[in-house]
């Protein structure tokens, strides 16, 4: 993967190069970055850059039969590890090598693309992947042994925010004391679902989301659209390039999203004092908890977003505002004056512990109706008076 075929990000290109260049590399590094900021392709090149001796900042100029490997991720000295769960091609102790194929394929076709992404294409979207033990000890075993080509051996590490407490418990001794050549790139979302004894022991590098010109740019070359359809969905993916491809494609789930949350905050307005809506609020809530959990927890972080939103036009931040909502009848401007300094942490705060729970299996028709019911006390709050004046 050439470095020129990653979207923005220069400085971050430049440092891994010139660190690179100097052997200066860490034995363990962590990237940390939101979904869609190109956190995973600028790894592969990385490693690429490394394995294949290139220079110059870019992967063309080292060893040509290596990075021939690479354009088709088979170098011998590149591992990979990944969130896995059961399907009907692997039926117990699922691990990364057994959807080599179909990561291969995933990482062409979208290397920007969401672990909900990946469990689409596995066929595990209603289950909870996971790096699980028997990855681990896996990893054990491949770097235990030398490089097929007597240089580095590269372990790649996505979405390590999944791994369970076994599995990084397993690879907390090999993380800080690796076999000699051997490097660890970690990649997460959210650095603080790692376990701080590992995240201790790996150099962090974060990645901003991408900048509105990168991906608006990005689509008009690569997706041939018109300069005003890049501009108005660049500004909708708020630096996420996946979701920026989803919202052209119009494959992201979005408008689902959209509907559930209105019938959701429609009802909740009514549901004060009123038997029959709150009988609807259960029925919603019966309904969502039909989906997978990970279906759950994407559409509660859209419903974050979505007050959050709502906040931002509520105080007269436009710009920063990307939300527009499709739907009949429904106005941002109608819904914003509802969602205030006095109730938005209460909300954020319900949102997230609501998750919390779906993610550690606990019975999402029991969370979703209580999440509804304080929704309910939480909507009707009213806003603070403005200040007066003296």
């Amino acid at each position: 993967m050439l470095f020129s075929e990653i979207l923005g990000l220069t400085h971050l290109k430049s440092y891994l190069t010139t660190s690179a260049d100097r052997s200066r590399i860490p034995h363990a590094q962590l990237f940390v970055g939101p979904n869609g900021s190109g956190t995973l392709p600028m790894a592969i090149a990385y490693a690429q850059y490394i394995l294949c001796q290139n220079q110059n900042g870019e992967n063309t100029e080292g060893n040509a039969s290596c990075n021939i490997k690479f354009e088709h991720l088979a170098h011998p000295d590149l591992h990979f590890a990944y969130p896995v769960a059961v399907n009907d091609k692997v039926k117990k102790h699922p691990t990364a090598d057994q959807f080599a194929e179909e990561w291969r394929v995933f990482v062409k076709d979208n290397p920007y693309g969401s672990i909900f992404d990946w469990y689409l294409s596995l066929g595990i979207e209603k289950k909870q992947g996971q790096i699980g033990v028997d990855e681990a000890l896996g990893i054990v075993k491949k770097l235990s042994l030398k490089s097929y080509e007597g240089g580095y051996k590269v372990m790649l590490i996505w979405m390590a925010d999944k791994m369970n407490i076994a599995a990084s418990n397993k690879l907390l001794k090999l993380i800080e004391e690796p076999p000699e050549k051997t490097i660890f790139i970690l990649i997460a979302e959210d650095e603080e679902q790692l376990i701080q004894t590992i995240r201790s022991r790996c150099q962090v590098l974060h990645f901003p989301p991408l900048g509105e010109h990168v991906i608006k740019e990005a689509l008009k070359t690569k997706e041939n659209i018109s300069d005003n359809e890049a501009q108005k969905i660049a500004h909708q993916a708020n630096g996420d390039y996946s979701k920026a491809l989803h919202l052209l494609h119009q494959d992201g789930g979005d408008d689902q999203f959209e509907e559930w949350f209105i019938q959701w905050v429609r009802t909740a307005f009514r549901a004060k004092g009123n038997k029959s809506a709150v009988r609807d609020l259960i029925s919603w809530s019966e309904s969502i908890a039909g989906t997978g959990r990970e279906t759950q927890k994407r559409f509660l972080n859209y419903c974050l977003d979505f007050f959050r939103q709502a906040l931002l036009y509520n105080y007269k931040a436009t710009d920063l505002v990307f939300l527009e909502p499709a739907t009949k009848g429904f106005k941002l401007e109608k819904f914003a004056p509802f969602v205030h300094g006095a109730n938005i942490m209460d909300i954020s705060e319900e949102i997230q512990n609501a998750t919390y729970h779906i993610e550690r299996n606990g019975n999402a028709k029991i969370i979703l109706t209580d999440l509804s019911i304080k929704l309910t006390r939480l909507l009707h709050k009213k806003s603070p008076p403005p200040p007066s004046k003296k």
